[in-house]
């Protein structure tokens, strides 16, 4: 079921409208995808070089998206929802596929001490999930947070 944005605006978690730099369809927007490097280990256990690698792409980029999926194709429909918002506003970010390492999935988790996932970080400062972003974006709230926090905002 589609979720109601402002202006009539509507989104759809199910549908994927992301693209691919390089890709054909490529509109020049997307987000590269990071995978963070670190020692694996159990996913009950989160080391330190786990957490370590989390905050450095934390701090290193203004706006980090950790979710199930990629941008491109988005493995839970609350991932895409995030993806959708931040494409919709033209928010530049970087993205971290938790699925891919079991010690980044729980490491996020622990590091934040949030249980869910996507998670969305601004300039090091937590966000939250996909509630929380999705109910500041209809409030117009995200568009200022981002503009507070110097990040550029294309959509009007």
């Amino acid at each position: 079921m589609p979720i109601s944005l402002a202006a009539g605006t509507k989104l759809n978690p199910n549908r994927l409208n992301a693209v691919v730099r390089g890709h054909p369809l490529d509109e020049g927007r997307r987000a590269p995808h990071i995978k963070l490097e670190h020692a694996f280990q159990e996913p009950a256990m989160t080391d330190q070089t786990t957490l370590d690698a989390i905050e450095k792409a934390v701090n290193a980029n203004d706006v980090v998206l950790f979710m199930k999926g990629t941008p491109t194709f988005p493995q839970c429909g609350f991932s895409s929802v995030v993806v959708q918002v931040l494409d919709y506003l033209g928010v530049e970010y970087v993205s971290t596929n938790v699925l891919e390492d079991a010690a980044v999935r729980e490491g996020i988790k622990a590091y934040s001490q949030w249980p869910t996932i996507p998670q969305l970080y601004v300039k090091g400062e937590f966000v939250g999930g996909c509630d929380i972003v999705k109910e500041m974006f209809e409030s117009g709230e995200l568009r200022d947070f981002f503009q507070d926090k110097g990040v550029e905002v294309e959509a009007s």
